[in-house]
């Protein structure tokens, strides 16, 4: 998996984990709603600062967009 598509994952991921919708994590991280889908679908990869806004709006350290999230376990299907 690149960076890249490691960020769009993440930010996906912590988005949803906080019930964010995309239009609401754009307003907070003052970009586009159309440029969040872009991130979310690895179309687009951000520069520093907007990854610094975006991790600021989703209370999360930067770092944590640009590293491997641990993998939550789903319950077992019958």
């Amino acid at each position: 998996m690149t960076l890249g598509q490691l960020v769009s994952q993440n930010l996906r991921l912590v988005r949803l984990q906080r019930k964010l919708s995309q239009e609401t994590l754009a307003g907070k991280a003052g970009i586009s709603v159309s440029y969040v889908s872009m991130l979310e679908r690895a179309q687009r990869s951000p520069p520093l600062d907007t990854l610094e806004a975006l991790a600021k709006a989703l209370g999360v350290p930067p770092l944590s967009l640009l590293q491997e999230l641990p993998r939550q376990k789903s319950s077992p299907r019958r």
